[in-house]
């Protein structure tokens, strides 16, 4: 039987506890000190503790210390009215599930103590959540696979490769996948991001210097080209590389030879390019931004890595995967999102892609205050964000398609029938709201009868709001 335990010294806080616990069904056992809780020990284990700081003997902090050493898996729960920066601090370091201050909502400390409560639950049903064998990519979504599908070809091919995607997209780990799964695999995978690097030392990164070729070259310095050589050169943002690099760069694709700065004498290379971007080359090109025999020595193999709102079946797994990370980093359990939280992501916009979902279960992990996280739980800038935003004419017609392929795929009977009566009933349940749920008036805008609205109402099971 789930039982919550109260310490408190005071007897108004333990007959609170008492009533609203017990409205909530909880079986709970109040103790006035640390000693009673202590002795009770020998007896039972509870599910929750919640414990007050400051009481008579024996401190919370100090039985939340004792406690956690014995039954790592109890979720406690920290009281204070004296609260401070310190105390905070301290109670979240030695384990603690939540820190209140009083006064506080007990409708909102009995919210907490059923989120500790299934903690505890998935805990003993997922003993092994820490172990988690993913692979470098993670993704089941059709996009998806035909990006596996591209690497899988290239296993056995050296061309260039030039990858298309938004930032944070997960460009860089394709490419890296590209290597891994090539005959290179055991040369270097050398990553630079051209963007990042002044233009003025960006020369130099990629094709090293002689000794005295410039004021403050002590020494030769070998660049990224001879540094991956036999190996995958991985050249992210290549949309903002400098025109009069683009030239040396061409001249490498072109003849596999190079010369360091200041340097007199040609360097041979084996280097495979991978390239990538978030522009539009191919506009770039027109604006002359970009050389375009450059743009087509890049663009031998072309692979589009999908923004993460088209590709939502994988948020689930992503999600995990991110809570589990960082869990470990953390050396944390793992969270898990609620069903609401999910089916809340799945229709952010993401436009940060992979790399936003993988910050927002970072902050989670450290901020949210159960196991279980809640839409509550979540960080102000995506709680304010809005749902279903549509950036474009098409969009929905797009998530109708996923939704019918993803249907397809798991192999469902009777779609027609399913598509169209979503698509009736969210046309007719919002004419009708429009109009005050006047039948006759919904009926002149749609352009169909009064008793055929009165048919749809019933066979649709539109409800009145």
């Amino acid at each position: 039987m789930k039982k919550v335990w109260v310490l408190d010294d005071d007897k108004s806080i333990r007959w609170v506890f008492e009533k609203a616990l017990s409205k909530a069904n909880l079986p709970c056992l109040c103790f006035s000190n640390t000693n009673e809780a202590i002795n009770q020990f020998n007896h039972e284990t509870p599910s929750v503790i919640l414990s007050d700081i400051r009481m008579p003997g024996e401190s919370g902090i100090d039985f939340l210390t004792k406690v956690k050493e014995k039954f790592p898996h109890i979720p406690i729960i920290i009281m204070t009215a004296y609260s401070d920066l310190d105390t905070a601090v301290s109670a979240f370091q030695k384990g603690a599930f939540e820190y209140i201050a009083k006064p506080f909502d007990i409708d909102k400390v009995i919210e907490i103590i059923i989120q500790a409560l299934e903690q505890t639950t998935k805990e003993k049903a997922d003993p092994d959540a820490l172990d988690e064998n993913l692979p470098d990519i993670i993704g089941q979504a059709q996009s998806m696979q035909e990006v596996f599908r591209a690497i899988g070809r290239l296993s056995k091919s050296n061309a260039t490769v030039l990858l298309n995607g938004e930032s944070g997209s997960g460009k860089e780990l394709v490419a890296n996948a590209i290597h891994k799964n090539s005959d290179r695999k055991n040369s270097p995978f050398i990553a630079i991001n051209t963007a990042a690097i002044p233009k003025d030392l960006l020369e130099t990164e990629l094709f090293g210097h002689e000794k005295g070729s410039f004021t403050g070259a002590q020494n030769l310095r070998k660049g990224r080209f001879e540094q991956s050589n036999g190996g995958t050169l991985f050249l992210d943002e290549i949309g903002d590389m400098p025109m009069e690099l683009q030239t040396r760069l061409l001249r490498v694709l072109s003849d596999g030879k190079f010369y360091r700065v200041g340097g007199q004498d040609a360097i041979e290379t084996d280097v495979r390019v991978i390239a990538a971007t978030h522009q539009d080359l191919e506009e770039s090109v027109k604006e002359g931004k970009f050389r375009e025999d450059l743009f087509h020595r890049l663009n031998v193999i072309r692979i589009t890595v999908p923004p993460l709102r088209n590709r939502v079946e994988d948020i689930p797994t992503l999600s995990n995967y991110f809570l589990v990370k960082s869990a470990n980093q953390l050396r944390v359990t793992p969270k898990s999102l609620s069903k609401e939280v999910l089916e809340y992501f799945k229709n952010l916009q993401w436009r940060g892609n992979v790399r936003q979902l993988e910050n927002v279960c970072h902050w989670l992990t450290v901020m949210s205050p159960g196991n279980q996280i809640i839409v509550s739980d979540l960080p102000s800038e995506l709680k304010n964000e809005p749902i279903n935003l549509i950036n474009n004419a098409n969009e929905w017609q797009e998530n109708l398609a996923r939704d019918l392929s993803r249907k397809l795929l798991d192999e469902e009977p009777d779609l027609y029938s399913f598509f169209i009566n979503q698509v009736e009933k969210i046309i007719i349940e919002k004419t009708l709201e429009h109009t005050k749920y006047r039948k006759l008036v919904a009926a002149k805008f749609l352009g169909i009868g009064r008793n055929t609205v009165t048919r749809k109402i019933k066979e649709l099971k539109i409800s009145r709001a």
